[in-house]
């Protein structure tokens, strides 16, 4: 079930803020430090109401029973080929409850341009925030919750729990969103990281190591999002 462990370590930040799931943080905290994946794990997960359906309609779209399946997981959070297979049709169903009128004037735009399943479209492209807060992002909120990726530079001297990592930073500039280099200093729950490694990050916290291919796999999908949402920016 490393899936459901997978899944756990983008949903732990959101839900430590608050913002989605379940208010279990410390349980969730449990499961990653210890690395077990059973049946309360996935009872906890399928309480994040924005995440669990885009699994069940990846998962769906290629055939694959376990929503939590490893490379739906991937799919969702980084973005892979099975994004690729999920129709425009099961998209737009998926979607249809869950956008305003003004959103899905926007949506109906995008779809057929390229807008795939997974979470940094989303965020990108449908402003309000989901979860706890129906609020509108920010530009600072949008830079936080979508995944970015980065390389680790070193740890930070006060804590072997913080890292600064070299990554680039949402922008508004010239009525488009962009991205600019930055150097953030980000926490983790663990201190298995080290300098060179490349990593996710989801609100500021480290969710795990990547692979290169992984890195331009999550670039690709990301951009693809941005320039999307240049569209209606």
């Amino acid at each position: 079930m490393n899936g459901l462990w997978r899944c756990a370590k983008y949903a732990f930040s959101p839900n430590k803020l608050k913002y989605c799931g379940p208010d279990k943080n410390q349980e969730l905290a449990g499961y990653l430090k210890t690395k077990i994946s059973d049946q309360g794990l996935k009872e906890m997960l399928n309480d994040f109401r924005a995440m669990q359906p885009y699994l069940k309609l990846i998962a769906k779209e290629n055939g694959i029973k376990d929503e939590f399946d490893e490379q739906v997981v991937e799919a969702y959070w980084l973005g892979n080929e099975l994004l690729e297979t999920v129709s425009l049709k099961s998209f737009f169903n998926h979607a249809l409850p869950r956008l305003t009128k003004k959103d899905l004037q926007w949506f109906e735009v995008k779809l057929p341009q390229g807008a795939k399943p997974n979470h940094n479209f989303h965020v990108f492209n449908f402003w309000k925030r989901t979860g706890h807060l129906a609020r509108l992002h920010t530009i600072e909120t949008m830079d936080a919750c979508r995944i970015s990726w980065g390389e680790i530079l070193q740890n930070n001297q006060f804590s072997i729990f913080n890292f600064q990592i070299k990554t680039d930073k949402l922008i508004y500039i010239n009525k488009k969103l962009t991205f600019k280099s930055a150097i953030k200093t980000v926490q983790s729950l663990d201190n298995q990281y080290k300098p060179g490694d490349w990593v996710t990050i989801h609100w500021n916290w480290v969710c795990e190591k990547i692979t290169m291919q992984q890195a331009k796999n999550l670039e690709k999908y990301t951009n693809l999002a941005l320039k999307l949402a240049n569209l209606t920016v």
